[in-house]
């Protein structure tokens, strides 16, 4: 990877919750974390532990319950229920302090002047953090909406800057600058469809469920380029067969079905559909997962190539430790919608702090018989390991670029481990 420490995408308090009944499933609960341009992202953990989850939030496939996210500097998902909640906090609070005030005014009518003068004191703030709490929803909201107008208007300042000096070294020749004219009014037709969310594009875990059946192979892979208003038939053709034999097909494969294809050829359509609008960023779930072991290593050098080719950033979702390691420049941990653990692949795989990395660290098998037999697996039980009763946790940075999702007597303990 190259050394680059420009963020690109920028994840902050992400909650996703989901409503069952009258219950409420926090898939997603307050998870944190940034991926810097260039490199492999790793997230892992169990199934259901919401890594999926956080990735359809960030290519908005879900509206976020709460949290924001930054996409190349713009925030391009903004939830609102931290702020509603912080209101009827604020609501509930002054409402029991009025109470408590009334009453002592009751008690001792002396002081009636002076408790409604606190009251009005009070309401006032009470008041204040409303106002600020709606400017954020308003904000949120605001933002959520047109971030993809705004990535518009900012693309066809660009292209206004890249063709002015163009016209003006063509004046006089009209035949050359009729040709310019055309360029400029297709590249704009192109950038006012452009949406600042398409620059991120996400390989589904099935691939065959993620596939129209009643769609070609080059209808699949073309579709965000006629989303986007490009209509030359020529150039969408060629554009489809370079992505097809970029990873690995070839051209005849364009008329062919999906249900014609093995899984590791579906999967490697479901990429090229992904990597034709030359993305920024691929949000990878688990894209291995259905596929056979040697069908998973072509799938992940093919990834490998396209990000050295292509300068892809990914975040890839996975449960195979051993896999992420080998592709990973960082990894992040999940467990029951947290964030516990998040470091560099080796620091995680060295030092190991949060034990349910341990746990999982474990059940990694090696083709050693001798290994094998010695193996122990650990097995992680949160309430025996954790006692949160009054000392609670946070994401902390244990050590620089170590960050563990523990209290303040467990950070001691994982310092000490470390000989800070």
């Amino acid at each position: 990877m190259e050394n680059n420490n420009e963020v690109l995408l920028r994840v902050e308090h992400l909650c996703q919750y989901f409503k069952m009944g009258r219950k409420e499933l926090k898939a997603v609960d307050d998870v944190s974390f940034e991926v810097k341009k260039g490199e492999v992202f790793g997230l892992v953990g169990e199934s259901g532990c919401g890594k999926t989850t956080t990735g359809r939030s960030i290519i908005k496939l879900y509206d976020i319950t709460s949290g924001d996210i930054y996409f190349k500097g713009q925030r391009i998902c903004a939830g609102t229920r931290s702020y509603r909640d912080a209101i009827a906090a604020a609501k509930k609070a002054f409402r029991s302090e009025a109470k408590a005030l009334r009453a002592s005014a009751k008690e001792d009518p002396a002081k009636a002047e002076e408790v409604v003068a606190q009251i009005a004191e009070k309401r006032k703030a009470l008041q204040a953090v409303i106002d600020e709490n709606k400017r954020k929803i308003a904000s949120a909201n605001y933002d959520h909406k047109n971030c993809d107008r705004a990535y518009a208007a900012t693309l066809l300042e660009e292209l206004k800057g890249e063709y002015a000096p163009k016209f003006a070294a063509a004046e006089g020749d009209e035949e050359a600058l009729k040709k310019l004219r055309g360029e400029y009014r297709k590249k704009c037709a192109v950038a006012r469809k452009t949406k600042l969310i398409t620059r991120i594009q996400m390989i589904f875990q099935d691939p065959i469920a993620s596939l129209n059946p009643r769609m070609t192979v080059r209808e699949i892979v073309s579709e965000g380029l006629v989303i986007n208003g490009i209509r030359d038939k020529a150039y969408i053709d060629e554009k489809v067969y370079e992505m097809l034999e970029l990873v690995g097909l070839v051209r005849e494969h364009a008329g062919r079905y999906p249900h014609e294809f093995s899984g590791g050829q579906r999967q490697r359509i479901g990429i090229a559909r992904s990597v034709i609008m030359r993305p920024d960023m691929i949000i990878a779930d688990e894209p291995i997962s259905a596929l056979d072991v040697s069908i998973q290593a072509q799938v992940i050098n093919l990834l490998n190539d396209l990000r050295e080719k292509l300068g892809l950033t990914i975040l890839f979702i996975a449960h195979d430790l051993s896999v992420v390691k080998y592709f990973s420049d960082r990894i992040g941990v999940m467990y029951f919608g947290k964030m516990v653990e998040l470091a560099s692949s080796d620091e995680i795989f060295a030092h190991p702090l949060h034990p349910y990395t341990r746990s999982l660290l474990s059940a990694i098998p090696l083709p050693d018989p001798h290994y094998e037999k010695q193996r122990t697996r650990i097995t992680y039980n949160p309430i025996a390991e954790h006692d949160y009763s009054t000392d609670k946790p946070s994401l902390r940075e244990v050590c620089p670029g170590h960050f563990v999702y523990c209290n303040d007597a467990e950070e001691q303990k994982y310092r000490s481990e470390l000989g800070l």
